[in-house]
């Protein structure tokens, strides 16, 4: 039977999208996601695990207290449960009471030993595929999962944690672009001072004295990079001095 109506609430939704101008880390960004699904339901205190698949792996990589934590390990090594079955289904996969649950039957035993009353799991799409699950769960009253006003807004805060993962993501892959573009043209400001060197001490064009660092490189299996650094410390007695760093429109 469903509750009473639920209070309009901007939390935690509006502060979802805040936490997306204040995050540059996955873990960070994740962690302040499962504290701010706890409180998702006013006047209902819920624990939150966040489970991802990384590799081979499943793990917990944020969770709002230990007890999340515990419940969502369990379901780890039982190798079966609510949010393990979202995570290979890539649907919600309720327990409405988990006193009388038939479904497994291992995890189960354990989350009535913590005091589980209800959980919702719900999928976390960041990749074009179920890349993680929201645990949900309740130990005062097991109206989380049947009520479908508050299903709603849990399902609803699930799609907006997709989307921001999904933005985090693209936003670290952009970060690490604009990392590797500074590196390169890091490198290859020393590179184009050991070719000055090199045109210089044996009077060779630009292409030639490239191709000889080149054929230095492969000969000692030495970084190009590295072999320009050294001739350049080597011809001026101090250290390759990098040039101009990459800056993003951003900066």
């Amino acid at each position: 039977m469903a509750g009473p109506p639920l209070e309009p609430s901007p939390l935690p939704f509006r502060e979802i999208q805040a936490l997306l101008l204040s995050t540059r880390d996955v873990d960070d960004f994740l962690q302040d996601l499962a504290g701010l699904a706890a409180q998702a339901v006013p006047g209902l205190p819920l624990a939150c695990g966040v489970t991802m698949r990384l590799a081979s792996r499943t793990l917990t990589v944020a969770s709002s207290d230990a007890r999340a934590e515990r419940l969502d390990e369990s379901q780890y090594q039982a190798r079966s449960g609510p949010c393990l079955q979202a995570l290979s289904t890539g649907q919600a996969v309720r327990c409405d009471d988990v006193e009388h649950e038939e479904r497994w039957p291992d995890y189960t035993r354990h989350a009535r030993g913590e005091g589980l009353r209800s959980s919702l799991s719900l999928p976390l799409v960041a990749t074009g595929s179920t890349s993680g699950a929201l645990n949900l769960y309740a130990f005062d009253r097991t109206a989380m999962a049947e009520d479908p006003e508050v299903r709603g807004r849990l399902e609803l805060l699930a799609t907006q944690a997709s989307d921001s993962l999904r933005f985090v993501t693209r936003q670290l892959e952009d970060t690490a672009l604009i990392s590797q573009l500074e590196q390169a043209l890091s490198s290859r400001s020393v590179i184009d001072q050991a070719i000055g060197i090199l045109i210089g001490r044996h009077h060779l064009s630009a292409a030639d004295a490239f191709d000889l660092l080149r054929r230095r490189s492969q000969t000692s299996q030495t970084k190009l990079r590295a072999v320009a650094a050294d001739l350049v410390e080597e011809a001026s007695g101090h250290p390759a001095t990098p040039g101009r760093t990459f800056r993003s429109n951003q900066d």
